[in-house]
């Protein structure tokens, strides 16, 4: 399946490609502005790959939602939470929790954990 993440600026894209990965997964900017000429411009690109929308909660995301949701009716709805500075000012655990909850599991990248006391090094303690 090959998919579309609709962000509004190249921070947001930056912060997510960290946390999502595949050749199916594009990541497309709107550059914080939406007019027609853009709309028809991301159709194109889109054409008719599965559409997911990640834009900040503040009036200028919101608005530029609006837009896409009625350009992608079908396209699924990510949020970040009110009070947290967009998609790039977002922490990851939560950005992973909208990934996931938006299905998209196969393709995130796993920070990994930081290490605990009573390990070595950091080292994990599993047994292969």
């Amino acid at each position: 399946m090959s998919i579309v993440i609709i962000v509004e600026g190249k921070n947001d894209r930056s912060r997510l490609r960290r946390l999502v990965t595949g050749e199916e997964v594009e990541i497309l900017c709107t550059f914080g502005t939406l007019n027609t000429l853009k709309l028809e411009q991301l159709k194109k690109q889109i054409g008719d790959r599965e559409v997911f929308l990640f834009t900040d909660n503040d009036a200028s995301g919101k608005k530029i939602r609006a837009a896409l949701r009625d350009a992608f009716p079908d396209a699924v709805q990510m949020y970040t939470r009110r009070g947290y500075a967009g998609v790039e000012g977002t922490p990851e655990e939560y950005l992973i929790q909208q990934l996931e909850k938006a299905g998209l599991d196969e393709y995130i990248v796993y920070p990994d954990p930081l290490p605990t006391e009573g390990t070595a090094s950091g080292k994990s303690q599993s047994s292969s």
